[in-house]
């Protein structure tokens, strides 16, 4: 955190908003309530815990279990909901959520002014005069041809290939191919699979990349702040664009621009029935993978620690902001030149609950930030989802990070990356909601007149 004289006024004042109205939630639960508001909030905290514990058996038992932890991730808030309607409570419950919602906001807004990230520095750059582009026409449920990608890069300039999505298809070769006969740069509508292995040719040959959002949750282009709603806008670029310059992770030897993951998501991936039915497979796979029925150990080394037989692995190029990337979020900065590594291992109810109530405090999470992982696992072959792509590679696997390895075109004119949620300490908000204000900065003025020269000394 900053220092106090650094802090400034309006993250205090945000941070005093939080604490104010954290106090009010209280005190509505506690004086307007009277013993019935106190009852409020054990119950409230008691319902979720059960709804986590109801939810961690239906993800992790089949049959009768299954059933039951369905029933409670349902019943107990309504049960909650039967609880205040006949205690009257409804008042008081509504204020009291108003009020908690208020102070999250105001404690993540007074955190995100102190920890606002530097964003990445773009530079000016040649416009390429050969561009090539790999295009999959199925990606993002078919958005190469709903916006009309072919046309329009064609029309700036590019060479566009279209992928027969009815054959394997090595994209790293049409890469090369196209650098051999002149490419100067190379770029992927596509999924974030593609993407990296296009990625990891440019950087081989020192081209610059360009990304076009066209796949289905365009992680890589969200964290570079390109345009994923209409992806058109990525190939402004062609004609007014600049550089970013964006690390590169590895893993077994091979590139990655988002994650990868070990455990239990990879053992999910690789099973023929996960495209077909993704909902369906992971459920009936996931009581096995998570109680140790099947699956393989996961154990990771880093230079910040161990992580023995961890149920679930991520280890993404650059760090997420917080615990974000177990629901999906975004990383500030593409060029920290670290990985971030999340390890989740929950094995009962109450560590699931541990976890729902305490997220990255949690004993079953742990978040760190390191430079090289190895991956070792009881198995010759080790099941690795890399940009979600299903592989195999032989433990232990070891993944690395590849500083400013990649020249990113990106236009000059994007939306930008969105802020993070960065999530609030509460020691942190009351440090920041006393903190002594920033001293005024003097005002500009004339500037000082000639000084004296140098002092001579001796004679």
């Amino acid at each position: 955190m900053a220092p106090p004289s650094a802090v400034p006024r309006r993250a205090r004042l945000s941070a005093r908003l939080a604490v104010v109205c954290a106090l009010g939630a209280l005190v509505v639960l506690v004086a307007g309530g009277g013993p019935g508001g106190l009852l409020l909030l054990v119950t409230a905290v008691v319902g979720s815990a059960l709804t986590a514990a109801g939810i961690w058996w239906a993800v992790s038992h089949h049959g009768a279990v299954r059933v039951c932890g369905l029933l409670l991730m349902v019943g107990a808030p309504a049960a909650l909901v039967v609880l205040y309607a006949r205690a009257g409570l409804w008042p008081e419950a509504l204020a009291a959520i108003v009020l908690w919602a208020a102070a999250a906001a105001s404690a993540r807004s007074a955190v995100r002014l102190v920890r606002r990230p530097d964003g990445m520095r773009a530079v000016a750059g040649p416009l390429p005069r050969h561009p090539f582009l790999i295009m999959n026409p199925k990606s993002g449920g078919g958005k190469v041809g709903r916006f009309g990608l072919v046309e329009k890069a064609e029309a700036l300039g590019a060479r566009v290939v279209l992928l027969d999505t009815s054959v394997p298809v090595d994209v790293a070769a049409l890469a090369r191919r196209a650098v051999a006969e002149g490419a100067d740069l190379l770029g992927v509508a596509g999924g974030d699979g593609t993407q990296a292995r296009v990625a990891e040719v440019a950087a081989e040959h020192g081209l610059p990349f360009l990304v076009v959002s066209a796949g289905t949750r365009n992680h890589f282009a969200m964290d570079l702040g390109l345009d994923r709603t209409d992806p058109a806008r990525c190939l402004d670029a062609l004609t007014d664009g600049e550089e970013l310059r964006v690390d590169l992770g590895t893993v077994g030897g091979r590139a990655f621009v988002n994650t990868a993951s070990f455990g239990v998501y990879a053992e999910i991936v690789q099973r023929p029935e996960y495209r077909g039915a993704k909902a369906g497979a992971a459920l009936d796979a996931l009581p096995d993978l998570l109680l140790g029925f099947s699956g393989h150990r996961v154990d990771a080394r880093t230079e910040s620690g161990r992580l023995d037989a961890q149920q679930a692995l991520l280890v993404s190029n650059n760090p997420y902001a917080g615990t974000e990337p177990v629901t999906g979020g975004r990383r500030p900065r593409l060029d920290l030149g670290v990985l971030g590594v999340v390890g989740i291992r929950v094995t009962n109810a109450a560590q699931a609950a541990e976890v729902a109530l305490r997220s990255g405090r949690a004993t079953g999470l742990r978040v760190l930030t390191c430079h090289r992982v190895v991956v070792e696992s009881d198995a010759d072959l080790l099941p690795v989802a890399v940009d979600g792509e299903a592989l195999l590679l032989p433990a232990p696997v070891v993944c690395g990070i590849r500083p400013g390895a990649l020249r990113v075109l990106v236009p000059r004119h994007r939306p930008g990356p969105p802020p993070a949620r960065p999530a609030p300490n509460w020691r942190e908000i009351l440090a920041l909601a006393f903190a002594r204000p920033r001293p005024p900065e003097p005002e500009p003025g004339p500037g000082p007149g000639p000084g004296p020269g140098p002092e001579v000394r001796g004679g």
